[in-house]
């Protein structure tokens, strides 16, 4: 009976991490609703009152074609398609931006190798209060997983109606809870960059068809050849290209470059977790059966 409430004792259950998850998954939904929806009316403005203003068209009308060289009004000839494409160039830059702060936070005061070496010197020193101090120097999503996995490490290091193996089960359970906390906050708004990566090309390709139909059916209404309205509708249909390939390169490099990013602070994680592991299996390994309870019958 004592060995099974030594093992109920960790501090973060599952129904506070899940808890925890489900109230910063929240949270995040709120915010990237309230980034859509503001992005797609800060691009709708734009596009009305400073793309299709009438001092960049001929005439002062944005009903008749662009001024030569001015691109803004080029823009504006894109079609109903632009101000969608612009507000997901808002999202992606806007969620990038997040993302960036959010990493960067996690990540702590100092360098990532810098604090996993200086916790190993520690554990390597039996200097557990030492570690301890780093990790509250450090902060951030590693030092937090560290510390908690620590904190086991001094509890398991107490309790004497464990066997060894049990107590390093005990602490790398305590590690990947702690894991499972910070990763869905580094992970967050991802998902939404590499979506609009995929559909930025094709609504701008779905822009440029749209504006090639509504050139060559003013060419035909004409009656006569005129290459001049030709490439002029050619040109303002490629601007729905330009723009979804633009923002769908954009969102690749930022979701590639996160992602890079995570992965180095879950390795750093993991590195540290295997050290305090087997700093604990190491220096307690000799009593593996000490704890263990008499069995009477």
């Amino acid at each position: 009976m004592e060995q099974k409430n030594a093992m109920n004792t960790s501090p973060r259950p599952a129904a506070t991490a899940a808890k925890a998850e489900a109230q910063s998954s929240g949270g995040s939904s709120l915010f990237s609703v309230l980034v859509i929806i503001l992005a797609f009316i800060v691009s709708v403005v734009v596009y009305k009152f400073v793309l299709g203003d009438g001092s960049h068209f001929q005439g002062g009308d944005n009903k008749n074609n662009p001024l030569p060289g001015d691109y803004l009004g080029i823009v504006y000839k894109g079609g109903v398609v632009v101000p969608v494409l612009m507000s997901m160039l808002l999202c992606v830059i806007t969620f990038s931006i997040e993302r960036m702060l959010t990493i960067g936070k996690a990540k702590g005061t100092k360098s990532i190798e810098s604090f996993v070496r200086t916790v190993r010197q520690k554990l390597n020193a039996n200097d557990i209060n030492g570690a301890l101090v780093a990790c509250d120097q450090q902060k951030g999503s590693v030092a937090n997983v560290v510390k908690a996995g620590l904190m086991k490490y001094n509890e398991m290091s107490r309790e004497t109606g464990m066997a060894t193996d049990q107590k390093v089960l005990a602490i790398q359970k305590e590690i990947e809870e702690s894991t499972a906390l910070e990763l869905p906050m580094l992970e967050k708004n991802l998902v939404i960059i590499s979506t609009l990566a995929s559909i930025a090309t094709l609504t701008g390709l779905l822009g440029t068809v749209f504006g090639m139909i509504n050139a060559f059916a003013a060419l035909a209404q004409a009656g006569s050849p005129d290459a001049v309205a030709l490439a002029n509708g050619i040109s303002e249909a490629l601007i729905n290209t330009a723009l979804g390939i633009g923002t769908s390169a954009l969102a690749i490099v930022a979701y590639n470059y996160f992602t890079s990013k995570i992965d180095e602070l879950t390795y750093s994680i993991d590195e540290a977790g295997f050290s305090i592991i087997q700093t604990f299996a190491g220096q307690h390994g000799n009593n593996a059966n000490a704890g263990q309870p008499v069995r009477t019958v």
